[in-house]
């Protein structure tokens, strides 16, 4: 029975997608339910899986090509695995290297923009097929293959200089990639968000010293309380975050137009960072959300961003962003404003410091903070104040749970 693959059916908020990968070629046996293509959007990466066993027949749309919502990709044939698959594999081996037929949909878009002979490029797919990336690694060999070619024809005059093999002397190796539609959307977003806002930063510093001992007095019975759910530090910050947002309501506002929207909830996005890209997946209402709850749903988060199955329901919405850059060693820096969103909390990577505590000199774990916010929005005096509270919370959390 032959049926139509189709792209899935995208929201209001996006116009289209392209097709990112292709997991499996024409003639290849699929299992139902099996990952077949991936589809990228401006904000996530959708997964096609296939409806039944069976094989697909025709690719429609190769890589890199833009989609529309429900549009067709390819066409398959349900329950054929065990006759088309080995018809195929079987005129795969019959036919010579560089055959059209080894070749899949994205390397010969690749082959054909290069002018590139396909009898050229070694393949390592499925019995000798030529993949996307045996045409990458080709091209990127390519410059060094025609200099070694070349150097028997001209006798050397005086010993050269030992060179490597794989890049001669005076190359210097360039690649060209296209911007993946997320990386192109992020780059969008974040000079809209300098060029439209009024940006500015204000920054404080926080003693961690009260929360890691609390963390290290009570991370084991914590993990063991609350199965397996470790103890980190992003749950105090967005506990902090959400107190002081309920102090401050300007700063969990939102710009539209010339309205100023004031939520009456607090939605915290937590930056995670990916292989595709920076993505912002929101926790919803933290202000009821246990340390637990939030720490669980952040490390949900990042394991699906790993394995780009975070959804768009996911990542719609949100009054706040908190990043942290200290994972990565960052000591300081200037977030950038997540629009329409007016602030953004930045942390950063704990260093002991010699402090003056008492007119006496003590060495603390300092972590700088930066808040950027949107001055059409939030005055100095509030976002100041606002980051204030977050350091005073942190360097007493008791004072969280006492709402003081």
């Amino acid at each position: 029975m032959s049926i139509e693959i189709k792209a899935p059916t995208f929201p209001e908020s996006v116009a289209d997608g392209t097709v990112a990968t292709w997991h499996k070629q024409p003639g290849e046996a699929v299992s139902a339910d099996e990952l077949i293509v991936d589809i990228e959007t401006d904000k996530v990466v959708l997964e096609v899986v296939a409806p039944a066993d069976g094989v697909i027949t025709e690719v429609l749309k190769g890589e890199g090509e833009t989609v529309l919502s429900e549009e067709i990709l390819a066409k398959f044939e349900a329950g054929a695995a065990g006759a088309a698959a080995p018809a195929a594999e079987a005129a795969t081996e019959a036919a010579p290297a560089g055959d059209a037929e080894k070749v899949g949909p994205a390397a010969r878009k690749l082959i054909d923009e290069n002018g590139l002979d396909a009898s050229q490029i070694p393949g390592t797919g499925k019995n000798g097929g030529i993949t996307k990336e045996d045409v990458m690694n080709f091209m990127a060999n390519k410059p060094a293959s025609a200099p070694a070619a070349a150097a028997p024809a001209a006798a050397p005059t005086a010993a050269q200089p030992a060179v490597s093999v794989n890049v001669p002397a005076g190359e210097r190796v360039e690649k060209r990639v296209p911007m993946t539609r997320l990386r192109a959307t992020i780059a969008k977003r974040l000079v809209e968000a300098q060029q439209n806002a009024a940006m500015l930063t204000t920054y404080n510093e926080v003693n961690m010293k009260p929360v890691m001992e609390l963390r290290k007095q009570y991370k084991d019975l914590f993990e063991k309380t609350h199965n397996g759910t470790r103890l980190g530090f992003m749950s105090f910050f967005v506990k902090a975050a959400t107190e002081a947002l309920k102090r401050f309501p300007a700063v969990n506002a939102s710009i539209d137009g010339n309205d100023m929207v004031y939520h009456g909830y607090q939605d915290i996005g937590v930056a995670v960072s990916t292989d595709r890209g920076l993505m912002v997946p929101v926790l919803r209402d933290t202000d009821a959300m246990s340390l637990a709850e939030v720490e669980g749903t952040i490390a949900d988060f990042g394991k699906r961003g790993r394995e780009g199955k975070l959804g768009m329901e996911d990542m719609q919405g949100g009054t706040f962003t908190i990043t942290n850059g200290g994972v990565f060693g960052s000591l300081m820096s200037t977030p950038i404003l997540n629009p329409p969103q007016t602030a953004i909390l930045g942390m950063h990577k704990i260093q002991e410091r010699p402090m003056a505590v008492n007119g006496q000199v003590e060495i603390l774990p300092m972590m700088y903070l930066a808040l950027s916010y949107d001055h059409r929005m939030i005055d100095g005096k509030e976002a100041v104040q606002f980051l204030v509270t977050i350091k005073d919370l942190l360097e007493d959390p008791a004072r969280m749970l006492l709402d003081v």
